[in-house]
């Protein structure tokens, strides 16, 4: 079937692939072809989360606004097939010659505040780490103002990440060192089978039956249903542990690039001791830093994508609401980030393909922060 993209979404997607193009080249200069291959990564990254409408925000909120939990469900089929190639790669990927580390750290009172900050901040702010970027990508101006304040809650974060550092936390604990790569995935998957049976049963209490799913209407063009998204975004997690060596991270670049602003206009950063500790990233080009790299093409391949679909047209008028929220969450998500080791993707999802118990306490906490901002948009009558 012939597809139909409207005359005046060419110029944006020419601009937007042209831009994609020119990082990759750049970041194959700077750093080699892995590092140009993590840009195209990105970008299919984009354009599935934009096609699939692939947020970890709403769906979190739908569970408890609208028990609905289809959301949830293809996150954990996204978890799963992921974990099912990871996990073996983390756990034999050195013996094969191609070595692949996971996040495993190292879970306290700090990162379980900035996970709790985290998701508090998303429900404001209107999207995730990942959402984030790819609805500014699509052309959402309010979510621009959220990336603009998580960008700066993320460097401010590392004026004082030292001193959080000081607080009691649990020791770094694999499941895949516990119980190797196969005990781990069978401990990973009952422990998401119990939640989307949870679901299910939340789901069909409070509406006799489950949602019909949104159907795939074209691969090209979009919507995609959930769970294409899911298998999609699995396949974009597994490149990025066989081409990067490590899980999908994102708001790490967000406080590299604060912290490049700061140094460029007098600030010294690079006196904090966070940046003492990144060996010289403050003048190293941006494009040597794989997660950046990857974050721009996360924005251009959802710019792609709402071209495609027809949908790029940013609107610049934007309620007072609209705007402090916006402000609000993207703060709190970028502190909260720094202090508990990422966002929705680096420490959720990275830290449950990796096998690591700090994902599972991000998520437990994460969850009740998301609760109380869910709350608070209620109460300010944010639909």
């Amino acid at each position: 079937m012939a597809v139909s993209i409207a005359k005046s979404q060419g110029p944006v997607i020419a601009v937007a692939a042209g831009l994609l193009a020119l990082i990759a080249l750049g970041a194959y200069s700077e750093a080699g072809p892995r590092q140009a291959v993590a840009v195209l990564i990105g970008g299919v990254a984009g354009l599935s989360l934009y096609h699939a409408s692939f947020g970890f925000t709403a769906a979190w909120r739908r569970i408890v606004t609208e028990k609905r939990g289809a959301g949830l469900r293809a996150q954990f089929v996204l978890i799963l097939l992921t974990s099912a190639v990871s996990f073996p790669l983390i756990a034999w990927g050195a013996q094969l010659g191609w070595p692949t580390g996971g996040f495993v750290f190292p879970f306290g009172i700090a990162a379980a505040i900035g996970a709790f900050m985290f998701g508090a901040g998303m429900q404001l702010g209107g999207g995730c780490g990942s959402g984030t970027l790819f609805t500014a990508g699509g052309g959402s101006t309010r979510m621009m103002i959220t990336l603009a304040a998580f960008v700066l809650g993320s460097v401010l974060a590392t004026a004082h990440l030292h001193l959080w550092g000081q607080l009691p936390k649990l020791p770094p604990v694999s499941l895949i060192r516990e119980f190797g790569p196969h005990g781990a995935f069978l401990v990973t998957a009952l422990v998401l089978g119990v939640f989307a049976l949870a679901t299910i049963r939340i789901e069909r209490r409070a509406h006799g039956e489950l949602a019909a799913p949104r159907p795939t209407e074209s691969f090209l063009t979009g919507p995609w249903s959930p769970m294409l998204g899911a298998v999609i975004l699995a396949l974009v997690g597994i490149a990025t542990f066989i081409v990067v060596g490590r899980p999908w991270g994102i708001t790490s670049a967000f406080a590299l690039w604060g912290g490049k602003i700061f140094h460029a206009v007098g600030i010294p950063v690079d006196t904090w001791p966070y940046w003492t500790w990144q060996g010289g990233a403050l003048e190293a080009s941006v494009l040597r830093d794989t997660t950046s790299v990857m974050d721009f093409g996360v924005i251009l391949g959802a710019m792609i994508a709402a071209a495609l679909a027809g949908r790029f047209a940013p609107v610049w008028r934007l309620s007072r609401r609209d705007l402090l929220t916006a402000i609000a969450g993207g703060l709190l998500m970028g502190y909260g980030a720094r202090l508990a080791y990422g966002c929705n993707i680096g420490a959720y999802l990275g830290g449950l393909v990796s096998g690591s118990l700090h994902g599972w306490l991000w998520l437990l906490f994460g969850f009740l922060g998301s609760l109380l901002g869910t709350r608070i948009r209620l109460r300010l009558g944010m639909g």
